[in-house]
């Protein structure tokens, strides 16, 4: 067993070495394999004297339970059959990748320890095992460990399994939890009595996962979900012992653009719940040792204004954008919360985006970004100081960690880099020492002194300075004729930092650079760059990733013959309105999860989620939002012409973007391109939008993905 381990390692690193000697060859695509030829039964959209004919609209019946609910899924299954016979000669190398990428992750490994209300709290995984079980000790990390979830215990025989939510009473003694069996993201809460170790007979199907404890320990406050649009529309109170169907509804959402939750201040002082969108907010309130009160409005919602509440012992700090697009901090009493009370403690600053913040006893923590990269300003409320920490390198990130402790003088916050694995670390906020207490280990001899990263600015059309984070292996040829994966997201404010991946250096080692392309629709450059990246301008999104990826064929990173473009979900969208729009820059697309039929979905409120995204795209029942999503909807833009290389890639069951969106656009891009590139559609039968539950099996998907560029690429090994 060890000396298959060491050959393993061996093999690993003997990869890592040869960065670019991997030897080239084409590959040679099936030609006996026949691509699906999807049904064309017409289905007639008219909207604002507007005629569309959609030759797949009936993709959506098995969402609908219509009468093709069968066809749709041999459909699928035919599809998938053609993906495995195209790519069957990389199965070995998909294997290789899989192994690989999973013999650098410590299968017995422990998360840093949070301490909550006398007892330290963390997770352990152990070898072999997909999951992972949720334990805690009390009072010191010395003390006998308690084993409160066996989540791989729990997950056995499960195709998918997922638990969140994990929230203790405050007496210590009961837990509550979310679990999703099907990965839709509708969860039920159970609660576990942690004296006993029984799950009591309170079961709440339905919900976002998560549950907040009021301080009688018998009552928690939830959010139910709607069973059809799964729109979070109503917080309930469950007393333990009564009948979950008969939960009092304490809040009911009547604006369906609006996403709502429940939580409670970091003091344990109040629960509030926060209802908002992508343009306004609203808060209510209570006493968490009165949860028989009415939530009262904090400040009732505004147009156009944000707002976000911090309790402290003496007063609320409330962060907001209301004049001040990149937000500020105000305060007020606790007894007069008002937006006419409100007085100013941290101004906006035209230059710096005021993201989060944190507070402890004698300390305001700020979550700031400034030209693109994260950092952390502690102000001393008690000695009216501040300081920033320093983390010395080009392009990183960094973030505030858990820190569950109110009167403590230590923070906890996470950095990592694309050269810089994980970390973890405790900082004393009054002697300015730090500590790291993990950085994520990764197995086979890693050594960030292999890698480069940098910090490039590529200029949009309009004039605008976008950042771009790359890295590669040193030993990275600029000329011309090396391969780079450019990936980005671009939407809802959505900030794409410069992060560590174990996986990623599978390609690293076999001569590719990767880079993050932080374009309009994210927030990374402040909030106007999220602004000038959505609803009326977001095909800025779209034009700052091909600018960016022209920028980098002209300063010889690569070429077009070896460049390929990544994104999921939103940035699916990316994916299909670039190749549209710029269809000969790439040699290969992988588009995962995809959201590309915007018209057809935002049209329909019956999806999941369309009416929360109106603040984001528009309203096609308006006839000017109609209009311009029609403009970039990458289905209803596809063109009799040359495609590039395209992996396409969802699930049967996804709850953020529904299947038959890819489906159709497959369909539809088959029928219409001229080229004889490779087009392919994998569809994950068992699960939704985030893929496969276990730490593993997710790694399948990327080993497909990677060999699919690898193999356009012509490298076998």
């Amino acid at each position: 067993m060890y000396k298959k381990i060491l050959i393993l390692l061996i093999t690993t690193s003997m990869i890592a070495c040869k960065t670019n000697e991997i030897e080239k060859k084409t590959y040679e695509w099936p030609k006996d394999a026949n691509a699906p030829i999807a049904e064309v039964k017409p289905f007639t959209r008219i909207w604002h004297n507007d005629t569309v004919v959609d030759n797949y609209y009936w993709m959506i019946d098995y969402f609908k339970k219509g009468p093709d609910s069968t066809k749709v899924v041999d459909y699928l299954k035919t599809e998938n059959a053609y993906t495995e016979a195209m790519l069957h000669g990389t199965k070995k190398l998909q294997a290789d990748l899989f192994t690989e990428m999973k013999s650098r992750i410590k299968e017995k490994d422990e998360s840093v320890p949070t301490f909550k209300n006398g007892y330290y709290y963390y997770s352990k995984t152990e070898d072999g095992k997909q999951y992972f079980k949720y334990c805690r000790k009390k009072g010191s990390l010395d003390a006998p460990e308690e084993i409160l979830l066996d989540v791989d215990k729990m997950a056995e025989g499960k195709a998918y399994f997922s638990v969140n939510g994990f929230s203790v009473s405050s007496n210590n003694k009961l837990l509550a939890f979310g679990v999703d069996e099907v990965s839709r993201r509708q969860y039920t809460i159970y609660i576990k009595n942690l004296e006993t170790g029984e799950l009591l007979k309170d079961v709440i199907p339905n919900t976002e996962g998560s549950a907040c404890w009021a301080e009688d320990n018998t009552t928690i406050f939830y959010t139910a979900k709607h069973p059809v649009t799964l729109l979070s529309e109503k917080i309930k109170k469950h007393v333990l012992g009564t009948d979950a169907a008969k939960d009092v509804v304490v809040y009911h959402e009547k604006d369906n653009s609006n996403y709502i939750g429940i939580s409670k201040t970091k003091n344990d002082k109040y629960i509030y719940i926060y209802s908002g969108g992508t343009l306004s907010s609203e808060i209510f309130y209570i006493d968490a040792a009165k949860p028989n009160d009415v939530f009262k409005s904090f400040q009732p919602r505004i147009k156009n204004v944000l707002y976000s509440i911090y309790a402290l012992e003496d007063k609320f700090l409330i962060l907001t954008n209301n004049n001040a697009i990149n937000f500020k901090l105000m305060e007020c009493p606790l007894d007069k919360t008002g937006i006419e009370h409100w007085k100013e403690l941290v101004p906006h600053r035209p230059d710096i985006l005021l993201q989060d913040v944190d507070v402890f006893k004698n300390f305001i923590v700020l979550s700031e970004r400034k030209n693109g990269l994260t950092q952390i300003n502690i102000k001393n409320t008690k000695e009216n100081k501040e300081h920033y920490l320093d983390f010395g390198e080009p392009t990183y990130a960094a973030y505030i960690g858990s820190n569950e402790e109110y009167n403590t003088d230590k923070l906890r916050y996470n950095f990592t880099s694309l050269t810089t694995p994980n970390s973890v670390f405790d900082y004393d906020m009054n002697s300015k020492n730090k500590t790291l207490l993990k950085q994520q280990e990764v197995l086979g001899g890693y050594n960030s002194k292999d890698y480069v990263s940098e910090r490039l600015f590529a200029t949009a059309k309009d004039g605008t300075k976008i950042p771009i984070s790359i890295v590669y292996k040193k030993g990275f040829h600029k000329n011309g004729k090396s391969p780079l994966l450019l990936y980005a997201y671009g939407s809802y404010g959505n900030s794409l930092d410069a992060s560590f991946s174990s996986t990623r250096l599978s390609l690293l080692n076999r001569g590719f650079a990767y880079a993050i392309a932080h374009i309009r629709g994210g927030q990374e450059m402040g909030r106007q760059w999220y602004e000038d990246g959505k609803m009326f301008k977001k095909k800025n999104t779209f034009t700052d990733y091909i600018d960016c990826a022209e920028f980098l064929v002209k300063e010889n990173f690569t070429s077009k013959e070896h460049l390929y473009a990544q994104g999921g979900s939103a940035g699916g969208l990316l994916m299909g309105a670039v190749i549209n729009m710029a269809p000969n820059l790439w040699n290969g697309v992988i588009a995962q999860v995809p959201f590309v039929d915007v018209v057809n979905t935002m049209l329909d409120e019956s999806i999941p989620l369309t009416t929360n995204e109106f603040d984001e795209w528009g309203n096609p029942k308006k006839k000017e939002d109609y209009f311009y999503m029609k403009s970039y909807s990458p289905y209803e833009n596809i063109e009799k012409k040359d495609y590039p290389n395209l992996l396409v890639t969802t699930g049967l069951h996804d709850s953020q973007v529904q299947y038959f969106e890819p489906a159709k656009w497959v369909a539809k891009l088959r029928a219409m391109k001229t080229d004889k590139n490779v087009l392919l559609l994998h569809t994950n039968m068992e699960f939704g939008h985030g893929g496969a539950s276990g730490r593993f099996d997710y790694l399948k998907d990327i080993a497909l993905n990677y060999a699919f560029i690898l193999a356009l690429e012509g490298i076998n090994q």
